[in-house]
C-alpha cells in the first residue's frame, strides 16, 4: 500500500469518525438514551432521543413528556451553544426522591433553520393579515408559513403510537405532558387546544408571543387562546417567564395570558403561572426551575 493511498484512508476514516461523533447520542449522567430516527408522512424525518430513568424495567408503566428543541435537552458538548436543559439529572433526582411520578422524556429534535416555521401555530398564522403573514413567513420561515398543525400531527398521529407501542409507557391523556420554551412553549399551548384528548398537560416556559415582531401576532394568539383553550376540568397548564434578557419582552402577553385562563375557571390545581426574577432566555435558566413544572404536572 502506497503513501497516497494510506493517506487517502486515513482521510476517509477521519472523515467517517467526524461523522460518527456528530450523530453519537448524547452523554447522560443519569438514565439512559434510545435514539429513534422517525420517518413521517406529516414532516421530514425526526431524530427523537428518548430518556430512560435508572432502573427502567417493562415491568412498570411511565407517564411520557414530549419536549421539544430535542438536541438541546442532555448535553451541552452536543449544543450549539454550549447550554443544555440538564433534564436526565433533574428529572432522575425528582423520581429517585418520590417528588414526580415514573416517566420518560422523548426530546425531539427541531429543524434548525426551519424551527419557527415548524413551532408556530398554523391557526395563529392564519389569522393574520395578509401583509404580515407574508413578511413573517418570508423573514422567519423560510417561506414557508407556519407549519405548526403538520409538526402536531406528527406528534399525535406518529410519534406517540411509536412511543407507546416501543416503550412500557402510561399511554392515557393524563399521563401525557407536552413541554417547551419561547416557541416550544407557544406550540405547547396549541397543542393541549387542539388535541384535549391526548395532551392533558402543558409546560408553556418563557412562552414567545412574538409581540416583539408585530404586536398583532401577540394579539391573534391570546386571541386563538381564548376561543379554543379545553376545559378546565382534568387539565392543567404550567407558563412561566423570566424578568432578565429577552424574557421580559413577553411579561405583558404572559399576564394577559394569565387573565384568560383564570376567567376559563383554571384555578390553582389547573393552572401555575411563574416569574423569576432576572432569569434570562437561556437553557442554564430553563433547567434551573425545570423542576417547577415537573413537580406540578407529574405529582404523584
Amino acid at each position: 500500500m502506497n503513501t497516497i493511498t494510506k493517506s487517502f484512508l486515513l482521510f476517509c476514516f477521519l472523515i467517517n469518525s467526524n461523522m460518527l461523533f456528530s450523530e453519537s447520542l448524547p452523554n447522560v449522567k443519569s438514565g439512559s438514551i434510545v435514539r429513534l430516527n422517525v420517518a413521517s408522512k406529516c414532516v421530514e424525518t425526526k431524530t427523537v432521543d428518548v430518556w430512560l430513568p435508572p432502573g427502567y424495567s417493562t415491568e412498570n408503566k411511565y407517564s411520557v413528556v414530549y419536549m421539544h428543541d430535542g438536541q438541546m435537552l442532555f448535553d451541552s458538548t452536543k449544543t450549539w451553544n454550549r447550554k443544555e436543559w440538564q433534564v436526565d439529572e433533574v428529572a432522575a433526582e425528582l423520581i429517585k426522591n418520590g417528588q414526580i411520578k415514573n416517566c420518560i422524556i422523548a426530546g425531539v429534535w427541531n429543524s434548525n433553520e426551519n424551527r419557527i416555521s415548524e413551532y408556530m401555530p398554523t391557526e395563529i398564522f392564519n389569522q393574520l393579515p395578509d401583509s404580515i403573514r407574508a413578511v413573517f413567513s418570508e423573514k422567519y420561515c423560510n417561506k414557508r408559513g407556519a407549519q405548526g398543525d403538520a409538526y402536531l400531527q406528527f406528534l399525535v398521529h406518529e410519534l406517540k403510537p411509536l412511543i407507546d407501542s416501543r416503550f412500557s409507557t402510561l399511554p392515557d391523556a393524563d399521563n401525557t405532558i407536552i413541554m417547551g420554551s419561547s416557541m416550544g412553549g407557544l406550540i405547547s399551548a396549541y397543542a393541549i387546544c387542539e388535541y384535549p384528548g391526548v395532551f392533558r398537560k402543558a409546560a408553556c416556559m418563557s412562552t414567545s408571543w412574538l409581540n416583539f415582531i408585530d404586536y398583532r401576532i401577540s394579539l391573534a394568539a391570546l386571541q386563538y387562546l381564548s376561543e379554543h383553550l379545553p376545559d378546565c376540568a382534568g387539565h392543567q397548564i404550567y407558563m412561566d417567564y423570566g424578568t432578565g434578557e429577552a424574557d421580559w419582552k413577553y411579561a405583558v402577553s404572559q399576564q394577559y395570558a394569565e387573565y384568560i385562563i383564570k376567567s376559563k375557571g383554571f384555578d390553582e390545581r389547573g393552572f401555575m403561572s411563574k416569574v423569576f426574577e432576572n432569569a434570562i432566555h437561556d437553557e442554564i435558566s430553563w433547567s434551573r426551575r425545570l423542576h417547577v413544572p415537573l413537580e406540578f404536572l407529574l405529582k404523584k
